[in-house]
């Protein structure tokens, strides 16, 4: 649970590194988010009709669920975006190829795939290594 919700407690940090294990539980968390509100949304709905003549109106708790949603959301964007930058970092590569999801349709495979490499081992010019902090893989290295 701590690797979820570590992205929140550095909500507006863009420099260090992040683990794939961080990105992807925080990515989890945001899912199972989006999942329960979403279940919540339709259980609030009001449905007329049956069959395919059916209609949905929205009601007072159902647009204050929405405008809950879209404040949660834009809460959630800066530590979202934040964590994707520390995983370029990771990998030894700049924060602003994070611009890729503008790309339409590619562009989210693309940072797909990079949010799946491994990070550079030791240390890079964005900070330590987040899986090895204290070097000590590479000490034993040199010893061996």
């Amino acid at each position: 649970m701590r690797w979820m919700i570590m992205p929140l407690r550095r909500y507006f940090d863009f420099s260090g590194r992040s683990r794939r294990l961080e990105y992807w539980m925080f990515a989890l968390f945001l899912m199972l988010a989006v999942t329960a509100w979403a279940v919540v949304f339709f259980l609030l709905g009001d449905v007329t009709g049956d069959g395919i003549y059916a209609t949905r109106q929205m009601n007072g708790a159902e647009i204050t669920w929405v405008v809950l949603g879209i404040l949660l959301y834009l809460a959630i964007l800066i530590p979202a975006v934040a964590v994707q930058v520390r995983r370029f970092h990771d990998q030894d590569k700049t924060g602003w190829l994070c611009l890729l999801n503008f790309i339409p349709y590619i562009g989210g495979l693309i940072v797909l795939v990079f949010m799946l490499l491994p990070g550079t081992k030791g240390e890079n010019r964005f900070g330590d290594d987040p899986k090895d902090p204290f070097g000590v893989e590479q000490a034993a290295d040199v010893f061996s």
